[in-house]
């Protein structure tokens, strides 16, 4: 395989992990911990006088490039009982601007051989194009088009909004435990509007939804001053900057709101355990969550620590004690939720057959009070940052994979460059932190609590009473 044919964060990888040259043969292995490995690559940043944040990110290993339009917009600017909007509005962007008709974006992508896509999440909404090399100029135009212009008509919205609600009973209604996991949400955030909502809303909301809402949705968000447009891939610097000045220099500015990020304290008392009945469920599933600080603190580091060292993989703490050694569940994990401003750690255990609720619950705080208690081991620290750290460069290895890092890191922290230092702030992370900051989160005082169950099982007929002889 010729170089060219590895994208450039792996050459650099390669070259980190390769062995020294210079030691003899005859010499024992130094036992010296390992470097941190770290990401590679370009990241030019600029603004336009309109407001619109520009993110160049040059790598010529593959010919193709990435654009990513990064809108700082999503569930939680929803106002209440409009729950799900964020999600259908990032629907309507597909349904035709002032230069392309309806369905035409998809048409021109996808005629030069690329690819597109949305998402929205509770704290931004993107958009993406994954393009040949030479075709950087049609994927800005169209962005820039639907951005200033973008039109629908009552028949486009109908539209959409079946397809949402059709995308709402095949993730939600016709999903199992889903709905557990919605009500966890509800219970870690208290009524906090920007987390306990789901992003998708409910079907009452989008029954509600109406096509004045797109307009004043698009008008309010949709600006270049309230967005981020990253470029990642095969092309020329001075090229892409003039086609981007080309295209959205023109797109005028907007008076955005900004969003007041309301002060959380996070939960002060226990809930639960609350059951949620799920006709879709066929057996138990455990649901713990917690209110934690907002990403990229040093306690939110050390709970990602935390949830490796608890659930990543066969040898984390609880897949070797729930599920290879009682065998009481199917499955164990801990995660952060990933969320802009106040987070949430979340642990879940899917039991097995035979397995109590109680048991399970049981077998899970053993394992919080002892890593509490005595912290993780040297052992588990080293393994937890190789696998954080080896996840997170090996997941820039695309053009797409490094332009939502960049465009998340530039949105939510205001420089896109940030993402380089990440390993090391995993790396920093200790022992003992990890300790303090599962004695501090993951209690049993500020705990919700979900047990997710099968409908109860429907009694057999009874058995017709015997007659009496003569």
């Amino acid at each position: 395989m010729s170089k060219r044919a590895l994208p450039a964060l792996a050459i650099a990888l390669l070259a980190l992990l390769a062995p020294s040259s210079h030691a003899p043969a005859h010499a024992a292995p130094a036992k010296v911990e390992a470097p941190v490995l770290e990401p590679k690559f370009s990241v030019e940043r600029y603004s336009l006088a309109n407001g619109l944040r520009v993110v160049l990110n040059q790598d010529p290993s593959s010919p193709t490039v990435a654009v990513i339009v990064w809108y700082d917009v999503g569930s939680r600017n929803e106002k209440t009982g409009e729950g799900g909007f964020a999600h259908l509005f990032e629907h309507m962007m597909f349904e035709g601007s002032a230069n392309f008709p309806r369905g035409q974006h998809d048409k021109l992508v996808e005629g030069r051989g690329g690819k597109l896509n949305a998402s929205t999440s509770e704290d931004w909404t993107r958009y993406y194009e994954i393009m040949p090399a030479g075709e950087l100029g049609l994927t800005l135009f169209l962005e820039a088009d639907r951005m200033k212009s973008l039109h629908v008509d009552q028949e486009a919205f109908e539209n959409q909004r079946k397809v949402v609600q059709e995308e709402y009973r095949m993730r939600v209604d016709n999903s199992a435990y889903t709905k557990g996991y919605f009500r966890l949400m509800e219970l870690v955030y208290e009524g906090y509007h920007p987390y306990a909502h789901p992003a998708i809303g409910s079907m009452p909301e989008l029954d509600a939804a109406k096509l004045d809402w797109v307009k004043a949705f698009h008008a309010a968000w949709y600006a270049p001053n309230n967005a981020v447009l990253v470029v990642s891939g095969d092309f020329d610097p001075k090229e892409a900057r003039a086609l981007v000045e080309k295209h959205f220099a023109g797109v005028p500015k907007v008076e955005v709101a900004k969003y007041p990020d309301l002060p959380f304290a996070g939960r002060k008392t226990p809930s639960g355990p609350e059951p949620v009945i799920d006709p879709n469920a066929r057996t138990p599933k455990v649901y713990f969550g917690w209110s934690i600080p907002k990403d990229r603190t040093p306690e939110h580091y050390a709970l990602e620590l935390a949830s490796v060292i608890l659930s990543d993989g066969e040898s984390s703490r609880l897949h070797r004690r729930l599920v290879k050694d009682l065998a009481i569940a199917q499955s164990a994990g801990a995660s952060t939720e990933d969320h802009r401003g106040p987070d949430a750690f979340v642990l879940e255990a899917h039991l097995s057959d035979k397995a109590t609720v109680e048991e399970v619950e049981k077998a899970i705080w053993a394992e919080l009070d002892d890593l509490a208690k005595k912290g993780p081991t040297e052992a588990e620290m080293k393994k937890a940052r190789a696998k954080v750290e080896h996840g997170f460069l090996f997941g820039l290895q695309s053009n797409l994979q490094r332009a939502n890092a960049l465009a998340k890191m530039e949105g939510h922290h205001g420089d896109a460059s940030l993402l380089l230092g990440e390993p090391k702030r995993y790396a920093a992370v200790t022992a003992a932190e990890v300790k303090a900051a599962v004695a501090k989160y993951l209690v049993r005082a500020t705990l919700a609590h979900v047990r997710v169950m099968p409908p109860p099982k429907p009694e057999g007929p009874k058995p017709a009473p015997k007659k009496e002889g003569k």
